[in-house]
C-alpha cells in the first residue's frame, strides 16, 4: 500500500510542480537534458515532525542552495497517518554526477552537522527515508 501511495504522490508531484516550472520549450530543452529530479520521503519518529519542518525551514534548504541542490517543492499528506509523520520532497540537479557531489559536499558541511546535531538534541526526528530519482518524460511540461 505505501509502495503505491509512494509512486502516486511521485506522479501527482511532478505533475503538480510542471506548471510552475513552465519555461521556453528550447531553453527548457536545453537545461533539462540530463537533468536528474529525485523525490525523497522522510518517515518521521512519532511526534518529530514539526522538528522536521523546523530544520528544512532555518538551516536545510539554505544549505541545499548552497551545494546546488535545486528546490523543487516540500508535501506532507492531507489525511492518514502519513500526515503526523511523513514529509515528501523534490529536488533536481542537472545530470547524475552533479546529485551524487552535491549531496556529498551537504553532509560534509560543518554547518549541517551542526543544525543536524543541534535539531537531535531530544531524539532523532526521521527513522527511514525513501528515495527516488525521476526523469521528466519528453511529453513532459517541466521538460
Amino acid at each position: 500500500m505505501r509502495t503505491n501511495l509512494f509512486l502516486l504522490v511521485a506522479l501527482v508531484a511532478v505533475f503538480a510542480i510542471s506548471a510552475v516550472l513552465n519555461a521556453s520549450a528550447s531553453a527548457a530543452d536545453t537545461a533539462s537534458a540530463g537533468k536528474v529530479y529525485e523525490l525523497r520521503v522522510y518517515h518521521t519518529n512519532p511526534g518529530k515532525l514539526e522538528a522536521l519542518h523546523a530544520r528544512f525551514r532555518d538551516h536545510t534548504c539554505k544549505l541545499f542552495q548552497k551545494h546546488g541542490i535545486e528546490l523543487v517543492g516540500f508535501w506532507t499528506p492531507i489525511q492518514g497517518d502519513e500526515a503526523k509523520d511523513t514529509l515528501y520532497y523534490i529536488v533536481a540537479f542537472p545530470n547524475a554526477e552533479a546529485q551524487k557531489k552535491a549531496w556529498q559536499a551537504f553532509q560534509d558541511d560543518p554547518a549541517w552537522k551542526k543544525a543536524k546535531a543541534d535539531s537531535e538534541k531530544d531524539g532523532v526526528l526521521v527513522k527511514k527515508v525513501d528515495s527516488m530519482n525521476l526523469k521528466a518524460t519528453d511529453y513532459s511540461p517541466i521538460r
